[in-house]
């Protein structure tokens, strides 16, 4: 079931979730195909976060592409190097441009340290993370578990995990907030590696970031 591109728990989780949730025994055994993908290094990985909220995965591609283009090299030192008019001609809103060059100032001025992640507690990153303007909880989140491989991590705020818990253990009933909180606890200390085949139970391709 695992491979070299899931993290080292992966399998440990999956039999464990397998054992205690007869939902998540199906969801592991009819996708066998688990696998994570990043998209580089931290300070790509959250650009490319803020640079695709709130628009399409296509424009958001398209965005990404005409600022690579512009930049060449994917640098924090870069971006604060580039003018607004250029950023916003790649097809970045006025406030994207304040949002990433806030990203790359964190960085460049060492505000945000990578190297120091690993050591550092979920609700630790969360909250150093959601110190950039333009990174939201959901933003950190998504990092946490493509980037940094977190394997505890319950997405809440995530439509994807909330229509999959609503349609594969409510029949497609709603579920509260409360209710979704209090419903993760069985999938503890493997929320992240439950909530991927949640999402895989929606989506025809594996979710990557």
């Amino acid at each position: 079931m695992a491979s070299p591109a899931v993290p080292s728990y992966w399998r440990q989780a999956c039999g464990e979730l397998s054992r205690s949730d007869t939902v998540m025994r199906r969801l592991i055994s009819e996708y066998p195909d688990a696998r994570f993908g990043s998209r580089g290094s931290a300070f790509e990985t959250l650009l490319r976060a803020i640079v695709g909220q709130q628009i399409s995965v296509k424009a958001a591609e398209s965005v990404w592409n005409r600022f690579a283009a512009k930049a060449l090299t994917i640098s924090p030192e870069r971006v604060l190097a580039m003018r607004a008019q250029t950023l916003r001609a790649c097809g970045l809103s006025s406030q994207k441009v304040t949002y990433i060059r806030d990203l790359a100032a964190h960085f460049s001025s060492g505000r945000l340290r990578p190297r120091g992640f690993h050591s550092k507690t979920d609700e630790e990153l969360l909250e150093i993370l959601c110190d950039v303007r333009g990174i939201g909880k959901w933003t950190a989140e998504m990092f946490l578990i493509f980037h940094l491989n977190r394997p505890d991590v319950y997405p809440i705020q995530d439509i994807g995990l909330i229509r999959a818990v609503e349609k594969n253990y409510r029949g497609g009933t709603q579920i509260s907030k409360p209710e979704l909180i209090s419903f993760g606890d069985r999938w503890r200390p493997w929320r992240t590696v439950a909530t991927w085949y949640l999402w895989r139970s929606l989506d025809p391709f594996p979710v990557e970031y």
